[in-house]
């Protein structure tokens, strides 16, 4: 099976859906990596390179959407929610104005490139703006329709996107919904609660738990916020346990997310699975296995929260 990368995705998206001449791109000076190129070679009079001041980009995008534009802000995710945190917070958030940010090179899969550049925090620091949306697609097809359903909503959101290419686990008829989840498979034992990355993680381990006779249900979240907290509450009232997966800190992602809506409408044991520690230079795949993201770590972890259940 084909594989693609959710950045290349965003930069498809770009294109195909950058005929509404509302639409500008902006980058800080990384649009190759970010892969806005792809809109800069189509509407060069509608791409703007700021340069490597992301905080100005934040601005410019502010001022742009406050003309009427939809605007497309584009960098790093460690650039974009973390230096430039002040200027999302008070020009985008607080002003509720209509900018997309596009997060790429999230996470720990960006391997090579070291703790400084792995963003693992980014998701944490949007859920405490007021009225962010915040979207991580798991793959290509869910990528592209995210960045669709940012451009039909009005007001800022988050988007979230990785480096590294990664199999589709949706249809090609796959229908995207801002804030609802995807049950991917159902199951009764215990529920595997997973976003972007790890969505296919989530996957093999059902896959290992039925081998154990263990029937799990996997959710794909791919909005964390507003986070759909109808499929969380019934998969607690129904399956009685849940492990959430991220490729983030443990504090303030999907895992506090779930939790949160767990705790206030359905009680059950839930393990959190992603990181309390920076990250490292290496390859992706061996990163996953030291820092515990992984489909044999989440089944392992699926065994363990069952055993909690009253």
């Amino acid at each position: 099976m084909a594989k693609q990368a959710t950045r290349v995705s965003y930069g498809e998206a770009l294109v195909k859906y950058g005929k509404d001449e509302k639409i500008v791109v902006l980058d800080a000076d990384l649009s190759k990596s970010t892969k806005t190129d792809m809109f800069k070679q189509v509407y060069p009079e509608r791409f703007v390179n700021c340069g490597i001041a992301e905080a100005d980009m934040m601005c410019v995008a502010a001022g742009l959407a406050a003309c009427g534009k939809i605007a497309f802000a584009s960098t790093f995710a460690m650039f974009a929610a973390g230096r430039a945190y002040e200027q999302i917070r008070n020009s985008i958030g607080y002003t509720k104005l209509n900018v997309k940010i596009g997060a790429t090179h999230a996470g720990i899969s960006v391997g090579e490139d070291g703790a400084s550049h792995q963003c693992l925090e980014d998701i944490a620091l949007m859920r405490t703006i007021p009225g962010m949306v915040i979207i991580n697609p798991a793959d290509d097809i869910e990528a592209q329709l995210a960045v669709k359903a940012a451009i039909d909503h009005d007001g800022p959101v988050y988007m979230r996107f990785g480096r590294l290419a990664v199999e589709d686990v949706n249809p090609a008829d796959y229908k995207f919904e801002l804030g609802k989840g995807v049950q991917l498979r159902d199951g009764k034992d215990v529920t595997l609660v997973a976003t972007g990355l790890m969505v296919q993680e989530a996957l093999k381990a059902a896959d290992m738990l039925a081998a154990d006779g263990i029937d799990a249900r996997v959710i794909n979240i791919h909005t964390i916020k507003p986070i759909d907290e109808e499929i969380i509450t019934k998969a607690a009232k129904e399956t009685g346990a849940i492990v959430t997966a991220e490729e983030h800190y443990i504090m303030g992602g999907l895992g506090s997310a779930v939790t949160e809506v767990v705790c206030a409408n359905a009680p059950c044991p839930v393990k959190i699975i992603g990181t309390d520690r920076y990250g490292k230079s290496g390859k992706p795949s061996e990163l996953f296995v030291e820092y515990g993201l992984t489909a044999e770590n989440m089944a392992a972890q699926a065994k363990a929260v069952i055993a909690l259940k009253k």
